[in-house]
């Protein structure tokens, strides 16, 4: 059947829909490992890989084998223009491009290389090393191709700032906190430890002019207020002078305590696994910092670390790669949603084994979390396997669901986990990810800060995810979830849309919106879920699929559009059905088009990237996306037509 049809639900109709649930069913079980959990690759892009080369040269633990094996995987993923872009079918990146470059010159690439020599021809003609982001020149400066004198300063006095103080450390996010912390270290110390070559063929070159067809880097949008960045260009001047004055009296031992105490605070926060957040930038600039205080590599805090990196490592006949993140909790709670809607009994060993491995994930200690809220028990969940002290929002909700839909022995679990989430509504009504109130608007204004988001205010998708999970919770407070709804409401956008802060984009942002509004209880016919419908109406493409590029993010012309990807449509079909907008054309559509690209093993194809770590800097293929999402759409779809209310 044509996936432009009118979808006709005779049973007959219905039995390829049941034929590929029953498949993706198979594929989701036996992707479960034997501990009970699932975890797909987080694929992201190849500066993480160039990193890993630098950190090691910088190191002195760079190996001949190990860099040849990165080096395959990053020139897999050069362009034929000779430019890396940040995702599938994104723009040229110039400090990916940039650090991908230098990172293949290690491995021993030769600048006269017909590869080489078109990434340096591009880079020179669209800003050169002067035109990258900080986090790149910090880099090239650590490898002393950058001069520590051209950086914003981030003075290592920051750590005695209070936490009622503007711009102290827990004014970031918890992601840039622990990456700012470590930073301060290695930005005192400069280091310097230079590469065996130069990079001077990647200076700008005025007189360059691009090539015909040369792809141009996209410009990200600034919102910066020129006044506060002034005073912040101000302050960043009296700080050099602060650094470079002959005499300023008890400098040097204010210093060296600061140094001190962000070196015990990093400390203190390495997990089980010996990293840092679960997440590659604090791992790697906790190790650089902890190393220029004296840590030898041999260490006890440094060997932990350095072997858990090695978690993060994946290898296969495409080369070495490195996921900046891992996800077991988060797809291990989408996986038992998946299979609870598509049938899959509560009691199915891989349920039971699931939620077992899931109890034993939550977090009872006290993380920076606590700082905003000193007396609130902990409880919840991280989306790592070691994250005891980042418990985050939207995970805590998703396996509270989870649990929920799998049975046994879980009321303490979930009522300390809601109770933990109730604690951290922020003063609006909405939820951040890791922290309360985490909103400040000076912090994102700071001459350092010109890559991705350093705050955590609160996102409509994850607010979303716990409206969804309190509504279905006995004793939650009235006022609690009217406050979330009403937030909720209020970020609506005009085109009927919400915004996603952690998928891509309105379509992630509505696809969890429209849920949770009914489920709290607003009815299917409320203006806010008919303009919701309208726009994803709207947006169904000819395919009958969703798709959202990631341009969205900064053109407002692309939200909702893009090619047509599984886990986008399930998001919007999502949508729809708790929309009751079962019986429509667009919904039968959407369900054929998963039917018509499901492929022979079960699961979907998606190179996509529509996850989001920092909107349009940074973003994720998550690679089970692509099979829970359409396969708990089909699910819940074939429970509606068939009046199957599951076990």
């Amino acid at each position: 059947m044509s996936a432009l049809a009118d979808f006709d639900t005779t049973a007959a109709e219905l039995a390829p829909v049941e034929a590929a649930r029953d498949r993706a069913v198979t594929w989701l079980l036996d992707a479960q490992d034997k501990g009970g959990w699932w975890k797909g690759e987080l694929e992201t892009n190849v500066t993480i890989d160039a990193e890993d080369l630098l950190l090691r040269h910088f190191l002195g633990i760079l190996t001949p084998d190990l860099a040849a094996r990165s080096a395959q995987w990053i020139r897999a993923n050069q362009r034929a223009d000779g430019t890396w872009g940040g995702f599938y079918g994104a723009p040229a990146d110039l400090s990916g491009t940039v650090e991908a470059y230098t990172a293949l010159r290690l491995a021993g690439d030769e600048p006269d290389e017909p590869h080489m020599a078109a990434a340096a021809r591009w880079v020179r003609s669209h800003g050169g090393i002067e035109g990258t982001r900080v986090f790149t020149r910090i880099w090239l400066a650590m490898v002393g191709r950058w001069s520590w004198d051209d950086l914003p300063i981030l003075p290592a006095e920051i750590i005695y700032l209070p936490s009622w103080a503007p711009c102290n450390i827990y004014d970031w996010g918890c992601w840039a906190r622990q990456t700012i912390v470590a930073l301060t270290i290695i930005m005192a110390r400069r280091p310097s430890r230079p590469l065996p070559f130069t990079v001077d063929e990647l200076r700008a070159d005025p007189d360059a002019e691009p090539a015909p067809g040369d792809p141009e880097p996209w410009p990200k949008p600034q919102s910066f207020d020129p006044v506060v960045r002034e005073v912040f260009e101000v302050v960043d001047r009296l700080l050099r002078r602060y650094q470079t004055a002959r005499f300023v009296p008890g400098r040097s031992i204010l210093r060296r305590d600061a140094l001190r105490r962000a070196e015990q605070w990093i400390i203190s926060r390495q997990e089980a696994d010996g990293c840092w957040g679960g997440i590659q930038p604090p791992i790697v600039y906790s190790v650089i910092a902890l190393h220029l205080q004296g840590y030898a590599l041999d260490h006890p805090v440094l060997a932990a670390a350095l072997r858990g990196i090695e978690g993060f490592v994946l290898e296969d006949e495409t080369g070495r790669r490195i996921e900046a993140c891992q996800s077991p909790v988060w797809d291990t709670a989408l996986a038992v949603i998946a299979l609870r809607d598509a049938g899959v009994p509560a009691d199915h060993p891989a349920v039971t084994a699931a939620r077992d491995w899931l109890l034993e994930e939550e977090i009872t200690v006290s993380g920076d979390w606590n700082v905003r809220r000193p007396n609130l028990a902990p409880g919840g969940w991280a989306f790592e396997f070691e994250n005891d002290l980042y418990p985050d929002i939207d995970d805590t909700a998703e396996v509270i669901l989870a649990l929920r839909q799998a049975g046994g022995e879980i009321e303490a679990a979930c009522r300390r986990g809601v109770a933990w989430t109730i604690g951290m509504q922020s003063r609006g009504g909405g939820w951040g990810a890791f922290d309360v109130d985490n909103d400040s608007e000076l912090i994102p204004q700071i001459p350092f800060c010109d890559f991705g988001e350093v705050t955590d205010p609160p996102s409509a998708d994850v607010t979303a995810h716990v409206v969804e999970m309190l509504a279905a919770e006995p004793g939650v407070p009235a006022s609690v979830l009217s406050r979330a709804v009403t937030w909720l409401s209020d970020q609506q956008e005009d085109d009927g849309s919400w915004f996603g802060r952690w998928g891509v984009n309105y379509v992630y942002g509505t696809g969890a919106a429209v849920p949770a509004l009914v489920a709290a209880g607003v009815a299917p016919g409320d203006p806010r879920i008919r303009r919701a419908v309208e726009w994803l109406l709207d947006r169904q493409n000819a395919d009958g699929g969703w798709g959202e590029d990631l341009r969205s993010y900064v053109d407002r012309s692309w939200r909702g559009r893009g090619a047509s990807t599984a886990s986008q449509t399930g998001w919007a079909l999502l949508a729809l059905l708790a929309a009751g907008e079962v019986d429509h054309p667009a919904t039968g559509r959407g369900i054929q088009y998963l039917v018509d690209t499901i492929d022979p093993s079960g699961t979907w194809d998606e190179p996509w990237f529509t996850g989001t770590g920092f909107p349009w800097d940074f973003t994720l293929n998550y690679h089970l996306y692509r099979h829970v999402f359409p396969l708990t759409a089909i699910g819940r779809y074939l429970r509606l037509r068939t009046g199957d209310t599951g076990s």
